[in-house]
């Protein structure tokens, strides 16, 4: 049984075959991928042969992942529009924001403009609910499966709604409402779309509202505690602004700065002991950035899939990472997310 998924976005199209075949009395489950048209890369999901049943369990779940990811059995690379599984396309989307460098941090701070907030190290999640539909939205536009904890309070609250947030577990740290009761926000200011959001989760706790701080005293306090406390980061917006779907091609109204540094990678081999070499793109071509080892805690992640690494930092003549350390793999990201220029290199270089 073979099963043949395609994806098309911008200038994406790709194709993902699964089969079942038969291999000395049982069933492997084999997969090959690449952009469409091309050579495919080879593998397989199963080391030995398994029953006919494991086999389509196996290449079933293997399915419901790509789709998950916006691939469809259609050959134009349609994204599901109108069906239930998980991996439609919403034609929802989020804000992203611009990094700044540690020069920029403090004009910011001082200023009376932008606001601050904490930057949550989890996954970018919308939550909408829709009468009695609650669905969670990658950073992607696809639909995926919520939390249950986080369902079940986005259930309870009144109303219908559209809130963007970070996902860390069974808790949202949500930042920004997009919509509201039959009511579109995103052209509201920020600061009114956040008083709106206070509002609609005022005793949340799988779902909670990130606290903003405003004045420049209030800003270099919060700033200070949280790199002392070893957050992730911080995000300043805009008071005014209004709400931007997609990323600009410089600044914005909604910038962040973190004070550890990660980057998105593309996994390039797996090596022996445990670790995976680690490539980027600079334009169209694949660059080494290292290797990085994963933990018993994770498993290997196959050549091509999208994984998150912290790292001190790159040194600039060979572009690989130093003290890399795995953070686990990012379904929600392409290979066209793991540039170059996400790299911060040793000072002086």
């Amino acid at each position: 049984m073979r099963t043949i998924l395609y994806f098309r976005e911008g200038n994406s199209d790709k194709v993902y075959q699964t089969a079942i075949e038969p291999a000395e009395g049982g069933f492997v489950v084999n997969f090959a991928y690449g952009r469409r048209g091309s050579t495919l890369q080879t593998g397989t999901k199963t080391q030995r042969p398994v029953s006919e049943e494991e086999a389509r369990k196996i290449a079933a779940k293997l399915i419901a992942e790509k789709q998950a990811k916006g691939y469809t059995i259609e050959a134009d690379g349609t994204p599901f529009l109108s069906t239930e599984n998980e991996g439609r396309a919403t034609g929802i989307h989020c804000q992203l924001l611009n990094s700044i460098e540690e020069d920029r941090v403090s004009t910011l701070l001082q200023d009376s403009r932008h606001v601050l907030q904490e930057k949550h190290d989890g996954r970018r999640m919308l939550v909408r609910k829709q009468g009695s539909e609650i669905i969670g939205i990658n950073r992607r536009g696809l639909a995926v499966t919520l939390p249950k904890a986080i369902e079940n309070e986005a259930r309870e609250i009144p109303g219908d709604f559209l809130i963007d947030g970070e996902a860390v577990g069974d808790l949202l740290h949500a930042f920004d409402l997009l919509e509201v009761v039959g009511s579109d926000t995103r052209q509201w200011g920020f600061l009114d779309r956040h008083d709106g959001l206070i509002r609609l989760l005022a005793n949340g706790s799988a779902i909670r509202a990130v606290s903003i701080f405003v004045e420049p005293a209030a800003k270099q306090k919060e700033f200070l505690r949280l790199r002392n406390a070893g957050a992730e980061g911080v995000v300043f917006k805009d008071r005014t602004a209004h709400f931007h779907a997609g990323r600009p091609a410089s600044g914005g109204t909604q910038l962040k700065f973190k004070f550890v540094t990660t980057a998105s990678f593309i996994v390039g081999a797996v090596n022996n002991r445990r670790s995976v070499a680690l490539l980027l793109l600079d334009d169209d071509k694949e660059v080494p950035a290292g290797n990085v080892t994963i933990t018993p805690s994770f498993d290997l992640p196959e050549v091509g899939a999208i994984v998150e690494v912290r790292y001190l930092y790159a040194f600039k003549e060979s572009g690989s990472v130093y003290q890399p350390v795995f953070l686990g793999a990012r379904d929600d990201l392409e290979r066209a997310d793991c540039t170059l220029d996400q790299l911060k290199y040793k000072a002086g270089q």
